[in-house]
């Protein structure tokens, strides 16, 4: 079973340390964010360690284009190490346990072990306990 935890985003707030370890994360978009820290928090996804993150909610094509971005910055739009490449997914036209369980149960990198999911939750108030009940339900179902 992978590690989950939950970190709330208040949108233009500041962002926490990460992890210190690869993940993957399930961005839940609930509020719309300026494009300037949709930037900030697709670079600190990537300086993080995230290695997969499947957007959705609110407008999440563009998380999924902004955190490619951010991985793409990082090596100057150039080769990006097998290592080192962020795979990134948008979900907008399913439920929200469709993706849970996709990030449980299907979602890898080819080339580093995530045992750690991270549910980023970008909202105007948190829910930790709401989203990780979301979680349990979608993986046990």
């Amino acid at each position: 079973m992978v590690e989950t935890e939950y970190i709330h985003l208040a949108p233009n707030q500041k962002l926490p340390d990460g992890p210190g370890r690869p993940f993957k994360a399930v961005v839940i978009v609930e509020e719309p964010s300026t494009a300037e820290w949709q930037k900030l928090v697709s670079e600190w996804l990537v300086a993080s360690g995230c290695l997969f993150m499947l957007a959705w909610g609110h407008e999440c094509s563009s998380w999924d284009d902004s955190v490619d971005h951010a991985n793409l910055d990082v090596f100057d739009y150039g080769d990006i190490p097998d290592d080192k490449f962020v795979m990134t997914t948008w979900h907008d036209n399913e439920p929200l346990s469709e993706v849970l369980w996709f990030a449980a149960h299907g979602a890898a990198h080819s080339d580093v072990p995530l045992d750690l999911l991270i549910l980023v939750h970008i909202a105007r108030n948190a829910d930790e306990a709401g989203n990780m009940k979301a979680f349990a339900d979608a993986v046990s179902g």
